[in-house]
């Protein structure tokens, strides 16, 4: 599995919200889910982003933003509205209720007849376990991509079927908002370039991304450069040195780093043994492992999972 799909396993979208708002001037909206992450789609309208950290990012139709949490935060008709009096309404997507009716919304008018109307798809993104947390430590507070009309234009006309309430409308939009996440971080990461992190740079070159696909594929095997590069279909001084270039580190010490993630997470997220974890990314013995992840995290395998719990 390739490192994104293996980061998105495990957190996906839940009680997604279709609104086409007719909000009244001056207006703030509080996102409340206290979400890993947050989906704005803009159909129409817009507003400004305002993070608690001060971060401030205007969104029109067209715009997707993901918002990294999990502190709430707003969107407002302009920043200084959140200051004066104000219109206040709130969207959670994770209620007790899975009707999540405009009244739940905080008294916004739904109609998709209004041209004025700020219209918005959410999606809360709730994380089973921390294997997320490496994602959300490579992505900014907030992170915008356009898309174009026509796909707007398709995700209106789903929602729009969706928001009928028939027989698996919400499971339907949840499943859209998963597969939205995926495209949107794919073209953030994209536009990006080389500030893309290192494991996504790597799967888009044609020399690494075929060593890098095997390891990630088969962590538990007895990965070495010449090994890689013999997937790579290169020598073994020319792999190192594209690796090291491209990645910001050698080949031997990436693999480290992402085996100690892993461990990581195993070590939080399930009741694997030492020993099992040690097996499961690539060392031979529980000793070698925890001398490897207390060098590499400042603590030992069972202390760890013993803070993590």
């Amino acid at each position: 599995m390739d490192p994104l799909s293996s980061l998105l396993n495990g957190i996906r979208a839940e009680g997604s919200v279709v609104s086409h708002a007719v909000l009244t001037v001056p207006w703030v909206i509080r996102f409340a889910d206290d979400a890993p992450l947050t989906m704005i789609s803009v159909l129409r309208g817009g507003g400004t982003l305002l993070l608690p950290d001060g971060t401030r990012r205007a969104v029109g139709a067209g715009d997707t933003a993901i918002v990294r949490g999990p502190a709430p935060f707003h969107l407002a008709d302009r920043p200084a509205t959140i200051h004066s009096s104000h219109a206040a309404y709130e969207i959670a997507c994770f209620t007790t209720n899975p009707e999540c009716t405009a009244q739940e919304l905080g008294g916004i008018h739904w109609g998709t007849d209004r041209e004025e109307a700020t219209a918005l798809i959410v999606g809360a993104y709730r994380a089973s376990g921390h294997r997320h947390e490496r994602l959300l430590r490579s992505l900014p507070p907030v992170l915008v991509v356009e898309e174009d009309a026509e796909v707007c234009a398709w995700l209106e006309t789903a929602a729009a079927d969706a928001a009928h309430r028939s027989a698996g409308s919400q499971a339907l939009m949840d499943r859209l908002l998963d597969w939205a996440l995926v495209c949107t971080l794919r073209s953030w990461f994209d536009k990006v370039g080389a500030d893309a992190p290192s494991w996504y740079r790597g799967l888009a070159d044609p020399v690494l991304a075929p060593a890098l696909q095997s390891f990630h594929d088969r962590p538990a095997e007895a990965w070495t450069v010449a090994s890689l590069a013999a997937r790579a279909g290169v020598s073994r001084s020319l792999f190192a040195k594209r690796f090291t270039k491209l990645m910001g580190r050698p080949p031997l010490a990436y693999l480290t780093e992402c085996r100690m993630d892993e461990a990581e997470t195993l070590l939080s997220d399930t009741d694997l043994g030492i020993a099992q974890i040690a097996r499961s990314v690539g060392y031979a013995d529980a000793f070698g492992f925890s001398a490897a992840f207390k060098r590499h995290k400042g603590l030992s395998p069972s202390a760890f999972r013993a803070a993590a719990a």
